[in-house]
Protein backbone atom coordinates (compact mmCIF):
# COMPACT_ATOMS: atom_id res chain seq x y z
CA UNK A 1 0.00 0.00 0.00
CA UNK A 2 2.98 2.32 0.37
CA UNK A 3 3.05 2.76 -3.41
CA UNK A 4 -0.34 4.51 -3.15
CA UNK A 5 -0.83 8.16 -2.26
CA UNK A 6 -2.48 9.19 1.02
CA UNK A 7 -5.60 10.22 -0.87
CA UNK A 8 -5.79 6.87 -2.67
CA UNK A 9 -5.30 4.90 0.55
CA UNK A 10 -8.01 6.71 2.46
CA UNK A 11 -10.56 6.51 -0.35
CA UNK A 12 -9.78 2.85 -0.97
CA UNK A 13 -10.23 2.05 2.72
CA UNK A 14 -13.43 4.06 2.93
CA UNK A 15 -14.75 2.41 -0.25
CA UNK A 16 -14.17 -1.10 1.06
CA UNK A 17 -15.84 -0.29 4.38
CA UNK A 18 -18.71 1.30 2.49
CA UNK A 19 -19.20 -1.89 0.48
CA UNK A 20 -19.81 -3.70 3.78
CA UNK A 21 -22.25 -1.02 4.95
CA UNK A 22 -24.14 -1.09 1.63
CA UNK A 23 -24.50 -4.87 1.92
CA UNK A 24 -25.72 -4.50 5.51
CA UNK A 25 -28.30 -1.94 4.35
CA UNK A 26 -29.47 -4.28 1.59
CA UNK A 27 -30.02 -7.05 4.15
CA UNK A 28 -31.95 -4.90 6.58
CA UNK A 29 -34.19 -3.30 3.92
CA UNK A 30 -34.87 -6.36 1.75
CA UNK A 31 -37.70 -7.73 3.91
CA UNK A 32 -40.27 -5.58 2.09
CA UNK A 33 -39.76 -7.36 -1.22
CA UNK A 34 -40.05 -10.83 0.32
CA UNK A 35 -42.69 -10.00 2.94
CA UNK A 36 -45.38 -12.27 1.50
CA UNK A 37 -43.02 -15.22 0.78
CA UNK A 38 -41.75 -14.96 4.36
CA UNK A 39 -45.29 -14.96 5.78
CA UNK A 40 -46.01 -18.10 3.76
CA UNK A 41 -42.69 -19.83 4.47
CA UNK A 42 -42.88 -19.31 8.24
CA UNK A 43 -46.70 -19.21 8.65
CA UNK A 44 -46.75 -15.87 10.48
CA UNK A 45 -48.97 -12.79 10.73
CA UNK A 46 -48.18 -9.07 10.43
CA UNK A 47 -46.98 -8.76 14.00
CA UNK A 48 -44.75 -11.82 13.57
CA UNK A 49 -43.35 -10.49 10.31
CA UNK A 50 -42.70 -7.13 11.93
CA UNK A 51 -40.84 -8.88 14.74
CA UNK A 52 -38.81 -10.93 12.25
CA UNK A 53 -37.80 -7.74 10.45
CA UNK A 54 -37.12 -5.90 13.73
CA UNK A 55 -35.06 -8.77 15.23
CA UNK A 56 -32.09 -7.34 13.35
CA UNK A 57 -32.45 -4.10 15.31
CA UNK A 58 -32.99 -5.72 18.72
CA UNK A 59 -29.27 -6.48 18.81
CA UNK A 60 -28.10 -3.80 16.38
CA UNK A 61 -29.14 -0.96 18.68
CA UNK A 62 -27.44 -2.00 21.94
CA UNK A 63 -24.35 -3.29 20.14
CA UNK A 64 -23.63 0.18 18.76
CA UNK A 65 -22.00 0.91 22.11
CA UNK A 66 -19.89 -2.23 21.73
CA UNK A 67 -18.98 -1.14 18.20
CA UNK A 68 -17.84 2.24 19.50
CA UNK A 69 -15.74 0.68 22.23
CA UNK A 70 -14.22 -1.90 19.87
CA UNK A 71 -13.40 0.67 17.18
CA UNK A 72 -11.61 2.80 19.78
CA UNK A 73 -9.96 -0.13 21.58
CA UNK A 74 -9.39 -2.98 19.06
CA UNK A 75 -9.25 -0.82 15.95
CA UNK A 76 -11.29 -0.27 12.81
CA UNK A 77 -9.76 -3.01 10.69
CA UNK A 78 -10.26 -5.84 13.17
CA UNK A 79 -13.74 -4.71 14.21
CA UNK A 80 -15.04 -4.35 10.65
CA UNK A 81 -13.55 -7.70 9.61
CA UNK A 82 -15.30 -9.42 12.51
CA UNK A 83 -18.55 -7.71 11.53
CA UNK A 84 -18.57 -8.95 7.93
CA UNK A 85 -17.62 -12.50 8.98
CA UNK A 86 -20.63 -12.68 11.32
CA UNK A 87 -22.85 -10.98 8.71
CA UNK A 88 -21.96 -13.68 6.17
CA UNK A 89 -22.76 -16.44 8.68
CA UNK A 90 -26.15 -14.92 9.44
CA UNK A 91 -26.93 -14.62 5.73
CA UNK A 92 -26.21 -18.30 5.08
CA UNK A 93 -28.32 -19.28 8.11
CA UNK A 94 -31.30 -17.14 7.00
CA UNK A 95 -31.18 -18.61 3.50
CA UNK A 96 -31.33 -22.14 4.94
CA UNK A 97 -33.90 -21.45 7.71
CA UNK A 98 -36.68 -24.02 7.81
CA UNK A 99 -38.69 -22.53 10.66
CA UNK A 100 -39.62 -19.16 12.14
CA UNK A 101 -37.34 -19.52 15.22
CA UNK A 102 -34.32 -20.29 13.02
CA UNK A 103 -35.15 -17.36 10.73
CA UNK A 104 -35.47 -15.11 13.80
CA UNK A 105 -32.08 -16.30 15.05
CA UNK A 106 -30.54 -15.66 11.63
CA UNK A 107 -31.83 -12.09 11.60
CA UNK A 108 -30.31 -11.61 15.05
CA UNK A 109 -26.94 -12.91 13.82
CA UNK A 110 -27.09 -10.59 10.79
CA UNK A 111 -27.81 -7.73 13.20
CA UNK A 112 -24.82 -8.66 15.36
CA UNK A 113 -22.45 -8.58 12.41
CA UNK A 114 -23.98 -5.51 10.86
CA UNK A 115 -23.82 -3.59 14.12
CA UNK A 116 -20.04 -3.22 13.77
CA UNK A 117 -19.94 -1.68 10.29
CA UNK A 118 -21.44 1.83 10.40
CA UNK A 119 -19.54 3.01 13.47
CA UNK A 120 -16.22 1.68 12.15
CA UNK A 121 -16.77 3.51 8.87
CA UNK A 122 -17.49 6.81 10.63
CA UNK A 123 -14.49 6.21 12.91
CA UNK A 124 -12.37 5.70 9.78
CA UNK A 125 -13.66 9.06 8.49
CA UNK A 126 -12.65 10.72 11.79
CA UNK A 127 -9.14 9.21 11.53
CA UNK A 128 -8.52 9.90 7.85
CA UNK A 129 -10.46 13.10 6.99
CA UNK A 130 -10.20 16.65 8.30
CA UNK A 131 -12.81 17.92 10.79
CA UNK A 132 -14.28 20.33 8.22
CA UNK A 133 -14.89 17.34 5.93
CA UNK A 134 -16.63 15.14 8.49
CA UNK A 135 -20.25 16.22 7.92
CA UNK A 136 -19.79 15.65 4.19
CA UNK A 137 -18.18 12.24 4.80
CA UNK A 138 -20.82 11.16 7.31
CA UNK A 139 -23.45 12.16 4.72
CA UNK A 140 -21.68 10.15 2.04
CA UNK A 141 -21.40 7.20 4.41
CA UNK A 142 -25.08 7.32 5.34
CA UNK A 143 -25.84 7.51 1.62
CA UNK A 144 -24.63 3.90 1.56
CA UNK A 145 -27.88 3.04 3.30
CA UNK A 146 -29.68 4.62 0.36
CA UNK A 147 -27.64 2.63 -2.15
CA UNK A 148 -28.37 -0.54 -0.20
CA UNK A 149 -32.04 0.40 -0.25
CA UNK A 150 -31.96 0.90 -4.02
CA UNK A 151 -30.43 -2.56 -4.43
CA UNK A 152 -32.95 -4.01 -1.95
CA UNK A 153 -35.86 -2.76 -4.05
CA UNK A 154 -36.26 -3.50 -7.76
CA UNK A 155 -32.88 -5.25 -8.32
CA UNK A 156 -33.53 -7.54 -5.35
CA UNK A 157 -37.09 -8.17 -6.51
CA UNK A 158 -35.83 -9.15 -9.98
CA UNK A 159 -33.25 -11.51 -8.47
CA UNK A 160 -35.86 -13.10 -6.20
CA UNK A 161 -38.23 -13.57 -9.14
CA UNK A 162 -35.43 -15.24 -11.12
CA UNK A 163 -33.85 -17.60 -8.55
CA UNK A 164 -35.97 -17.39 -5.38
CA UNK A 165 -35.45 -15.54 -2.13
CA UNK A 166 -33.29 -18.22 -0.50
CA UNK A 167 -30.73 -18.37 -3.32
CA UNK A 168 -30.62 -14.57 -3.48
CA UNK A 169 -29.96 -14.22 0.26
CA UNK A 170 -27.26 -16.91 0.09
CA UNK A 171 -25.62 -15.03 -2.80
CA UNK A 172 -25.41 -11.92 -0.64
CA UNK A 173 -23.60 -13.97 2.02
CA UNK A 174 -20.98 -14.95 -0.57
CA UNK A 175 -20.48 -11.23 -1.30
CA UNK A 176 -19.98 -10.64 2.43
CA UNK A 177 -17.12 -13.15 2.44
CA UNK A 178 -15.42 -11.26 -0.42
CA UNK A 179 -15.81 -7.95 1.42
CA UNK A 180 -14.28 -9.49 4.54
CA UNK A 181 -11.09 -10.33 2.64
CA UNK A 182 -10.98 -6.84 1.09
CA UNK A 183 -11.31 -5.10 4.47
CA UNK A 184 -8.40 -7.06 5.91
CA UNK A 185 -6.22 -6.31 2.88
CA UNK A 186 -6.96 -2.63 2.31
CA UNK A 187 -8.20 -0.94 5.51
CA UNK A 188 -5.81 0.60 8.03
CA UNK A 189 -6.82 2.27 11.28
CA UNK A 190 -4.80 5.46 10.74
CA UNK A 191 -2.15 6.99 8.48
CA UNK A 192 0.50 5.81 10.94
CA UNK A 193 -0.72 2.21 10.56
CA UNK A 194 -0.43 2.60 6.79
CA UNK A 195 3.16 3.81 7.14
CA UNK A 196 2.49 7.32 5.85
CA UNK A 197 2.74 10.83 7.28
CA UNK A 198 -0.11 12.28 9.37
CA UNK A 199 -2.80 14.24 7.52
CA UNK A 200 -2.85 17.96 8.28
CA UNK A 201 -5.41 18.97 10.96
CA UNK A 202 -6.47 15.36 11.57
CA UNK A 203 -5.97 14.53 15.28
CA UNK A 204 -3.55 11.67 15.89
CA UNK A 205 -5.06 8.50 17.30
CA UNK A 206 -3.76 7.12 20.56
CA UNK A 207 -3.86 3.69 22.16
CA UNK A 208 -6.59 3.85 24.77
CA UNK A 209 -6.76 1.73 27.91
CA UNK A 210 -10.02 -0.01 28.68
CA UNK A 211 -10.43 2.21 31.74
CA UNK A 212 -10.10 5.31 29.54
CA UNK A 213 -12.69 4.00 27.08
CA UNK A 214 -15.20 3.30 29.86
CA UNK A 215 -14.51 6.73 31.33
CA UNK A 216 -15.21 8.26 27.93
CA UNK A 217 -18.44 6.29 27.70
CA UNK A 218 -19.63 7.58 31.07
CA UNK A 219 -18.89 11.16 30.02
CA UNK A 220 -20.73 10.72 26.73
CA UNK A 221 -23.74 9.11 28.45
CA UNK A 222 -24.03 12.01 30.91
CA UNK A 223 -24.21 14.61 28.14
CA UNK A 224 -27.74 15.66 27.20
CA UNK A 225 -26.69 16.32 23.61
CA UNK A 226 -25.99 12.61 23.12
CA UNK A 227 -29.52 11.65 24.08
CA UNK A 228 -31.24 14.39 22.10
CA UNK A 229 -29.27 13.64 18.93
CA UNK A 230 -29.91 9.92 19.35
CA UNK A 231 -33.67 10.37 19.89
CA UNK A 232 -33.95 12.67 16.88
CA UNK A 233 -32.34 10.04 14.63
CA UNK A 234 -34.38 7.34 16.44
CA UNK A 235 -37.52 8.82 14.88
CA UNK A 236 -36.37 8.93 11.27
CA UNK A 237 -34.64 5.54 11.48
CA UNK A 238 -37.68 3.89 13.01
CA UNK A 239 -39.96 5.22 10.30
CA UNK A 240 -37.74 4.82 7.22
CA UNK A 241 -36.58 1.32 8.04
CA UNK A 242 -40.19 0.27 8.75
CA UNK A 243 -41.76 1.84 5.66
CA UNK A 244 -38.98 1.40 3.10
CA UNK A 245 -37.69 -1.83 4.61
CA UNK A 246 -40.94 -3.68 5.35
CA UNK A 247 -44.44 -2.25 4.98
CA UNK A 248 -44.06 0.04 1.96
CA UNK A 249 -44.23 -2.74 -0.65
CA UNK A 250 -47.22 -4.62 0.87
CA UNK A 251 -49.01 -1.25 1.24
CA UNK A 252 -48.68 -0.47 -2.47
CA UNK A 253 -49.48 -4.03 -3.53
CA UNK A 254 -52.63 -4.29 -1.41
CA UNK A 255 -54.03 -0.75 -1.68
CA UNK A 256 -53.00 0.22 -5.22
CA UNK A 257 -52.95 -3.19 -6.91
CA UNK A 258 -49.31 -3.02 -7.99
CA UNK A 259 -47.06 -6.03 -8.52
CA UNK A 260 -44.24 -6.55 -6.03
CA UNK A 261 -41.64 -5.46 -8.59
CA UNK A 262 -43.63 -2.32 -9.51
CA UNK A 263 -44.25 -1.49 -5.83
CA UNK A 264 -40.55 -1.87 -5.09
CA UNK A 265 -39.76 0.95 -7.52
CA UNK A 266 -41.62 3.34 -5.21
CA UNK A 267 -39.69 2.29 -2.11
CA UNK A 268 -36.61 2.54 -4.33
CA UNK A 269 -37.40 6.26 -4.67
CA UNK A 270 -37.10 6.60 -0.89
CA UNK A 271 -33.68 5.00 -1.03
CA UNK A 272 -32.67 7.25 -3.94
CA UNK A 273 -33.73 10.21 -1.80
CA UNK A 274 -31.49 8.97 1.00
CA UNK A 275 -28.67 8.31 -1.46
CA UNK A 276 -28.63 11.88 -2.79
CA UNK A 277 -30.03 13.69 0.26
CA UNK A 278 -27.54 12.70 2.93
CA UNK A 279 -24.39 13.91 1.13
CA UNK A 280 -26.23 16.98 -0.22
CA UNK A 281 -27.50 18.07 3.20
CA UNK A 282 -24.14 17.25 4.80
CA UNK A 283 -22.36 19.41 2.21
CA UNK A 284 -24.88 22.21 2.71
CA UNK A 285 -24.39 22.04 6.47
CA UNK A 286 -20.61 22.28 6.07
CA UNK A 287 -20.99 25.26 3.74
CA UNK A 288 -23.46 27.09 5.98
CA UNK A 289 -21.65 26.01 9.15
CA UNK A 290 -25.08 25.20 10.57
CA UNK A 291 -26.08 21.90 12.15
CA UNK A 292 -29.11 21.92 14.42
CA UNK A 293 -31.07 24.56 12.49
CA UNK A 294 -30.93 22.28 9.42
CA UNK A 295 -32.13 19.37 11.58
CA UNK A 296 -35.16 21.36 12.77
CA UNK A 297 -36.24 22.47 9.30
CA UNK A 298 -35.76 18.98 7.87
CA UNK A 299 -37.79 17.33 10.64
CA UNK A 300 -40.72 19.71 10.07
CA UNK A 301 -40.90 18.96 6.33
CA UNK A 302 -40.55 15.25 7.15
CA UNK A 303 -43.76 15.34 9.22
CA UNK A 304 -45.67 16.95 6.35
CA UNK A 305 -44.49 14.29 3.90
CA UNK A 306 -45.61 11.40 6.12
CA UNK A 307 -48.84 13.15 7.07
CA UNK A 308 -49.99 13.06 3.46
CA UNK A 309 -49.93 9.24 3.50
CA UNK A 310 -51.88 9.03 6.75
CA UNK A 311 -54.47 11.69 5.92
CA UNK A 312 -55.67 10.38 2.56
CA UNK A 313 -57.56 7.11 2.13
CA UNK A 314 -55.86 6.28 -1.17
CA UNK A 315 -53.30 8.96 -2.04
CA UNK A 316 -52.30 9.29 -5.71
CA UNK A 317 -49.22 7.30 -6.64
CA UNK A 318 -47.41 10.51 -7.53
CA UNK A 319 -47.96 11.76 -3.97
CA UNK A 320 -46.77 8.44 -2.54
CA UNK A 321 -43.63 8.65 -4.68
CA UNK A 322 -42.93 12.22 -3.57
CA UNK A 323 -43.51 11.44 0.12
CA UNK A 324 -41.21 8.41 0.06
CA UNK A 325 -38.50 10.34 -1.80
CA UNK A 326 -38.68 13.20 0.73
CA UNK A 327 -38.59 10.79 3.67
CA UNK A 328 -35.31 9.42 2.33
CA UNK A 329 -33.85 12.77 1.30
CA UNK A 330 -34.54 14.41 4.66
CA UNK A 331 -32.63 11.68 6.47
CA UNK A 332 -29.66 13.89 5.60
CA UNK A 333 -30.95 16.46 8.09
CA UNK A 334 -31.41 13.94 10.90
CA UNK A 335 -27.96 12.34 10.57
CA UNK A 336 -26.33 15.71 11.23
CA UNK A 337 -26.87 14.65 14.83
CA UNK A 338 -23.76 12.48 14.49
CA UNK A 339 -21.75 15.53 13.48
CA UNK A 340 -23.15 17.56 16.37
CA UNK A 341 -22.05 14.92 18.86
CA UNK A 342 -18.65 14.37 17.22
CA UNK A 343 -17.98 18.10 17.50
CA UNK A 344 -19.05 18.01 21.14
CA UNK A 345 -16.28 15.61 22.18
CA UNK A 346 -12.53 15.20 21.63
CA UNK A 347 -11.10 12.88 18.96
CA UNK A 348 -10.38 10.03 21.39
CA UNK A 349 -14.05 9.95 22.41
CA UNK A 350 -15.52 10.10 18.89
CA UNK A 351 -15.94 6.36 18.40
CA UNK A 352 -17.81 5.74 21.61
CA UNK A 353 -19.80 8.99 21.21
CA UNK A 354 -21.05 8.04 17.74
CA UNK A 355 -21.72 4.52 19.00
CA UNK A 356 -23.86 5.83 21.85
CA UNK A 357 -25.92 7.99 19.49
CA UNK A 358 -26.39 5.09 17.10
CA UNK A 359 -27.47 2.80 19.96
CA UNK A 360 -30.29 5.18 20.82
CA UNK A 361 -31.10 5.82 17.16
CA UNK A 362 -31.65 2.17 16.26
CA UNK A 363 -34.10 1.42 19.05
CA UNK A 364 -36.63 3.03 16.67
CA UNK A 365 -36.39 0.32 13.98
CA UNK A 366 -36.64 -2.30 16.74
CA UNK A 367 -40.04 -0.95 17.86
CA UNK A 368 -41.84 0.74 14.96
CA UNK A 369 -42.13 -2.23 12.50
CA UNK A 370 -43.86 -4.41 15.08
CA UNK A 371 -46.14 -1.54 16.17
CA UNK A 372 -47.19 -1.00 12.55
CA UNK A 373 -47.75 -4.74 12.13
CA UNK A 374 -49.96 -4.87 15.22
CA UNK A 375 -51.99 -1.93 13.89
CA UNK A 376 -52.47 -3.74 10.59
CA UNK A 377 -53.47 -7.00 12.32
CA UNK A 378 -56.06 -5.08 14.33
CA UNK A 379 -57.83 -4.09 11.10
CA UNK A 380 -57.32 -7.40 9.29
CA UNK A 381 -60.56 -8.70 7.74
CA UNK A 382 -59.53 -12.37 7.82
CA UNK A 383 -58.75 -12.50 4.09
CA UNK A 384 -55.57 -14.18 2.84
CA UNK A 385 -54.10 -14.62 -0.64
CA UNK A 386 -51.67 -17.53 -1.14
CA UNK A 387 -51.19 -17.71 2.63
CA UNK A 388 -50.34 -14.00 3.12
CA UNK A 389 -52.65 -11.65 5.03
CA UNK A 390 -54.48 -8.89 3.17
CA UNK A 391 -54.89 -5.66 5.16
CA UNK A 392 -57.39 -2.84 4.81
CA UNK A 393 -56.79 0.71 3.69
CA UNK A 394 -57.90 1.90 7.14
CA UNK A 395 -55.31 -0.36 8.74
CA UNK A 396 -52.57 1.19 6.62
CA UNK A 397 -53.82 4.69 7.46
CA UNK A 398 -53.60 3.89 11.18
CA UNK A 399 -50.13 2.40 10.68
CA UNK A 400 -48.92 5.51 8.85
CA UNK A 401 -50.60 7.63 11.51
CA UNK A 402 -48.27 6.01 14.03
CA UNK A 403 -45.30 7.14 11.94
CA UNK A 404 -46.59 10.73 12.04
CA UNK A 405 -46.71 10.61 15.84
CA UNK A 406 -43.13 9.34 15.93
CA UNK A 407 -42.04 12.02 13.44
CA UNK A 408 -43.60 14.75 15.61
CA UNK A 409 -41.59 13.43 18.54
CA UNK A 410 -38.55 13.89 16.30
CA UNK A 411 -39.44 17.54 15.74
CA UNK A 412 -39.61 18.13 19.48
CA UNK A 413 -36.23 16.49 20.04
CA UNK A 414 -34.68 18.46 17.17
CA UNK A 415 -35.89 21.76 18.63
CA UNK A 416 -34.59 20.83 22.08
CA UNK A 417 -31.24 19.81 20.56
CA UNK A 418 -31.04 23.17 18.78
CA UNK A 419 -31.72 25.00 22.04
CA UNK A 420 -29.20 22.87 23.94
CA UNK A 421 -26.39 23.47 21.43
CA UNK A 422 -27.14 27.21 21.34
CA UNK A 423 -27.11 27.31 25.14
CA UNK A 424 -23.69 25.64 25.44
CA UNK A 425 -22.07 27.41 22.46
Amino acid sequence: MRSLTTKQIRWLGWGVLMAGFVLLSLYRLSTAVIAEPLMRAFDTDGGGLGTLHAAFFYVYAPLQLVAGVLSDRAGIRRTATLGTVVLAGGGFLFAAAGSYPVALLARVVIGIGGSLLYITTLRFCANWFRPREFATMSGLTTAGSGLGGVLAATPFAIAVAAVGWRSTVAGLAVVAVAITVSIWLFVRDSPADAGIDPIENVPKTTDLTLATVWGNLREVARDRTTWLAGLTIFCSNGINLSVLGLWGVPYLVQTHGLSVTAASTYTLLGSVGLLVGTPAVGYLSDRLEQRTAVVVVGSLVYVLALGSLAALQQPPLALVAGALFLAGFLTGAFVLGYTVVKEQFSAEKSGVAIGAVNAIAFIGPALVPTAMGIALDTYWTGETIAGARVYTQLGYQVAFGLTVVVAMLGVGCAMWLHHEVDRTA
